[in-house]
């Protein structure tokens, strides 16, 4: 199939929504949004893309921001079954890429068991595209061989991560949804081995109007010396190092 034909009536579409400019959205996108009857969307899904919405189109917010009241994961699993149960054409809007930390696959689980017909557009994940638009490449030949991208929610005591494993194994470290723990992300980091002087770029609103970049070292993330507020993406290692201004003010 085409994954820019039109939804058909009772189908989903799992479209991932980029990081918030509008340009930046795949052909796929564009069209489906611009053309179903109803709209799932998070709240990192900027304006810029929600406008591009036919006139008479149901916008639903189902933001999923942590530490904020937001509709659980499967009561958002539960209108989408039900909008597309009602016949209606159905686009689930993420930032990003629906599946890099967006909840994709349990969505696209929970169709699949209602028989609900569904599709996946990739979108260009936040990550990748945050750090290229700050002029930093999340990989170099000269720095490294690999990277690691990991969740911001994870540092707390209760943390799946094994931290000394990733500060030997990745010389690189992309954390999404990390500002609000970055003190605590720094100082695992730090304990787990990582030198104090390693450079952390703090990426925010990546691609919009009101982009910002704040740049330091793991020493001064774990003093909260370094600007981080939501939603910002967060790289650590020496990539930072060779930042490339390349826009304009």
């Amino acid at each position: 199939m085409r994954l820019d034909a039109p939804i058909k009536a009772g189908e989903v579409a799992l479209v991932g929504a980029g990081p918030g400019d509008a340009c930046l959205l795949t052909l796929a996108a564009a069209k489906l949004i611009s053309d179903c009857d109803a709209i799932v969307y998070d709240a990192l899904v900027s304006e810029d893309v929600l406008n591009l919405a036919s006139v008479g189109a149901e916008l639903i917010l189902a933001g999923k921001r942590g530490g904020r009241p937001s509709a659980s994961q499967h009561d958002i699993c539960e209108t989408l079954i039900e909008l597309a149960k009602e016949g209606k054409r159905v686009v689930r809007l993420k930032g990003g890429d629906p599946f890099v930390f967006g909840r994709g696959g349990e969505e696209m689980r929970a169709l699949a068991a209602e028989a609900i017909p569904f599709r996946v557009i990739p979108g260009i994940t936040s990550g990748i595209a945050a750090p290229a638009m700050a002029g930093i490449p999340v990989t170099d030949r000269s720095v490294n061989a690999s990277l690691a991208f990991l969740t911001g929610h994870e540092a707390s005591e209760k943390s799946r991560m094994d931290w000394q494993a990733l500060v030997k194994a990745f010389p690189v470290l992309v954390f999404y949804m990390g500002a609000k723990n970055l003190p605590q992300i720094a100082a695992r980091l730090i304990e787990a081995g990582l030198a104090e002087q390693t450079a952390v770029a703090v990426i925010y609103s990546a691609t919009l109007a009101d982009e910002a970049t704040s740049t330091g070292t793991l020493k001064q993330a774990a003093a909260m010396q370094l600007v981080a507020k939501s939603p910002s993406i967060v790289i650590i290692g020496d990539v930072v190092n060779d930042r490339i201004h390349w826009k304009k003010d």
